[in-house]
């Protein structure tokens, strides 16, 4: 198996075409056809249906395409941190939980950076995502936050993806509500102050743990439940029905304006937030970077 073969197939599936395929690879029809039948006899199955509409993946084409789509990755990777760094565009990908600090930083970043090419991605993703995501290098840095609670299950995964986790800042557990909540007076807020409104929680998919789940506490009762994807559909239901969530107490203003705010939990659990890296990679100067102004956006908003 050669890459070139599976770059080949990578554009045939892309295209669902033999013909249209070859010509957008400068090759002759039948020299692809025979490095993708050469690829099925050397793997010792069937990747493609062909028809004469076209071609599709069969069943253990489309699992084979996803290990060879992971290679592609890493290959796209290696030739972007060690090709041509004069002509190069700066490259930098981060994934996250809900973090509006992780948002702030990277804006920061990309205005220090603005006048030169750059590829760039920030990924707001459910927790078990970011791990994945750091572990397979398609993120440098990814941002979650460990608690008592979680600490074990999450530190166990780290080190089974062979990641580091270091720690950003620790702070006691705060809810985020609307400014005008009938709890909004309130200097602390209990758990049974609570239980009237809805809690509002990001869905985690298929990992539904308690432990993956981005709000502390999670496991704790609630009689009313929402979940929702995204941080604005959060606060807009923070906003209509007086509902909440709990997190690390760090709001920023400039990016959410001032209708949500933060009060401390009367709670003897933590949140440490950190961001986790692949220990099979060395951090690029613009990672580095970045690090920086997610401190600076931490201090600003703490």
């Amino acid at each position: 198996m050669r890459i070139q073969q599976l770059l080949y197939l990578q554009k045939v599936v892309a295209l669902g075409n033999m013909t249209e395929a070859a010509k957008e690879l400068f090759i002759a029809q039948p020299t692809l056809s025979s490095a993708i039948k050469q690829l099925e006899k050397e793997m010792g199955i069937t990747i493609l249906i062909r028809g004469k509409k076209g071609v599709s993946l069969t069943e253990d084409g489309r699992e084979f395409m996803q290990y060879a789509q992971q290679i592609l990755d890493q290959v796209q990777l290696l030739e972007r941190r060690y090709g041509d760094q004069s002509s190069a565009p700066k490259i930098f990908s981060v994934a996250a939980q809900h973090y509006a600090f992780a948002v702030d930083a990277f804006v920061q970043l990309l205005k220090e950076i603005g006048q030169s090419d750059y590829q760039a991605s920030l990924k707001e993703m459910r927790t078990y995502e970011v791990i994945e995501d750091v572990a397979n290098l398609h993120s440098e840095i990814g941002i979650v936050y460990l608690s008592r609670y979680n600490r074990q299950v999450m530190e166990n995964s780290f080190q089974e993806k062979e990641l580091s986790f270091m720690p950003l800042f620790k702070a006691h557990p705060h809810v985020f509500l609307y400014r005008n909540h009938p709890l909004a007076g309130k200097k602390s807020i209990s758990l049974a102050d609570l239980l009237p409104y809805p809690k509002l929680s990001y869905d985690q998919g298929q990992h539904n743990s308690f432990y993956y789940w981005e709000e502390t506490l999670a496991d704790q009762h609630s009689p009313k439940s929402i979940i929702v994807s995204d941080r604005a559909t959060l606060f807009n239901l923070a906003i209509g029905l007086n509902g909440y969530t709990i997190s690390s107490g760090i709001i920023n203003a400039d990016l959410n304006g001032d209708d949500i705010i933060a009060r401390p939990l009367i709670s003897d659990e933590y949140i440490e937030i950190g961001y986790l890296t692949n220990r099979l990679h060395q951090l690029s100067s613009i990672g580095q970077k970045y690090l920086g102004y997610l401190r600076e956006s931490i201090e600003k908003n703490a």
